[in-house]
């Protein structure tokens, strides 16, 4: 099955490219898109959602604008409270895996003193057994006066 599409493009006040298309199976389907505001298209794009916000000037002693900037104010603090208090969790975990890695650091010397004095009692008393065993072939073999005719 093939499908056919039509593209109509408008392009409204504010700058908004709008595609229309329209499919053998579908109706009609928009799609808007960012085109530069001016018409040399040099400019940079404007989203839809702040092309409202630059033409409507602000009341700046209005009730409304006040408790926004109240409440952006409050979140800024807590923002900013919190990006403080994890730094200084991070910088307090890194003090107690520096602190843990000093002990273990320590242990491992201790362990390693412990292992070599052990080693060297393990080969002394390896080595006062090999003197006091003689090897087969070497005994002192003594003939019994008493058989030497047999």
């Amino acid at each position: 099955m093939s499908k056919t599409s039509q593209q109509n493009t408008t392009t409204e006040a504010n700058g908004i490219s709008v595609i229309y298309t329209q499919a053998h199976t579908s109706g009609l389907q928009q799609v808007p898109q960012l085109v530069p505001v001016s018409p040399g298209g040099g400019g940079k794009a404007v989203a839809p959602s702040k092309q409202g916000k630059k033409n409507s000037s602000v009341d700046r002693n209005s009730d409304e604008y006040r408790q926004r900037r109240e409440r952006n104010n409050m979140a800024v603090k807590k923002s900013r409270l919190k990006s403080k208090q994890k730094a200084q969790d991070t910088l307090q975990r890194v003090n107690q895996l520096k602190e843990e890695n000093e002990r273990l650091e320590a242990k491992i010397k201790l362990l390693t003193k412990e292992l070599s004095v052990l080693k060297d009692l393990f080969l002394e008393h390896a080595h006062n057994l090999a003197d006091n065993v003689q090897p087969i072939g070497t005994e002192n073999t003594t003939t019994n006066p008493d058989n030497s005719g047999q």
